[in-house]
């Protein structure tokens, strides 16, 4: 028997979904069947190429403006994509930004609380807005793309870890809160991968060109975004009846 991943005639809403990883999410679960929302914050251009994307995948799709760190926009955002595309299944937690790299002594009161609205507030409110509808679906899914930052807490990236440790926790307490109505939710934490976040993560650390990293990485490769967006994929597939709560880390055991 040959096992496949089918999301058709459910509906997902990825954030952050204009590039890199989110939009191989958003690609991996229109291949497997689902419509898409696709979150942006300012690039509408990219955005706009993920819709086609997607569309050309026969799939329907639409981008959506919105800071989901700001609750109204959230709601708005909410209320949005349920007008256009009756119900979301999956909510896809991907919208993210980076820290500056900077000592706690050193950082800006201002860039922790920055953070803690993108990757914390932003998939609160997203929760509190869809939860309503998602619990008459029978199931529903909800996905953080966390990292495995919170598993090192490396020094300078105070304001990340913080973040990510938080929307993580949030995560499992979903995971307890809304098992009841056929609600599962987890966290996926990529390692190093190849996204314009990670090459300049990877300059940071002083390689100019990413795939230098190859040979030291795991399977002899720096992650790509669609190994993440394979793991997501089989999360909020019919394939995962019993798996609940969980991080899930693709850093090919590194």
């Amino acid at each position: 028997m040959t096992l496949q991943i089918s999301l058709a005639g459910r509906v997902a809403l990825v954030t952050g979904a204009s590039r890199g990883i989110g939009r191989a999410i958003a690609l991996q679960l229109a291949r497997a069947g689902a419509d898409i929302a696709v979150n942006y914050n300012r690039d509408a251009e990219a955005a706009a190429e993920t819709v086609a994307a997607v569309q050309a995948l026969g799939r329907k799709a639409r981008a959506y403006a919105a800071s989901v760190e700001q609750r109204v926009d959230a709601q708005r955002l909410a209320r949005e994509v349920l007008a256009d595309f009756g119900a979301v299944h999956v909510l896809v937690n991907n919208a993210g930004i980076a820290s500056r790299g900077k000592a706690v002594i050193d950082t800006d009161p201002a860039e922790p609380e920055r953070l803690f609205g993108v990757h914390v507030m932003g998939p609160f409110h997203l929760a509190q807005a869809l939860l309503p509808q998602m619990r008459t679906l029978g199931r529903g899914d909800i996905v953080m793309i966390s990292s495995v930052a919170t598993r090192r807490h490396a020094g300078n990236g105070a304001p990340y870890n913080i973040a990510k440790a938080a929307m993580e926790a949030l995560a499992f307490t979903l995971a307890k809160e809304e098992r009841a109505h056929g609600i599962r939710t987890h966290v996926v934490s990529p390692t190093l991968t190849d996204t314009d976040m990670g090459r300049r993560l990877a300059r940071a650390r002083g390689s100019a060109d990413i795939h230098a990293l190859d040979a030291s990485s795991p399977f002899g490769r720096v992650s790509v975004p669609e190994d993440v967006a394979a793991t997501v994929a089989f999360l909020v597939s019919d394939l995962n009846a019993y798996v609940n709560g969980q991080n899930v880390a693709v850093d090919g055991g590194g």
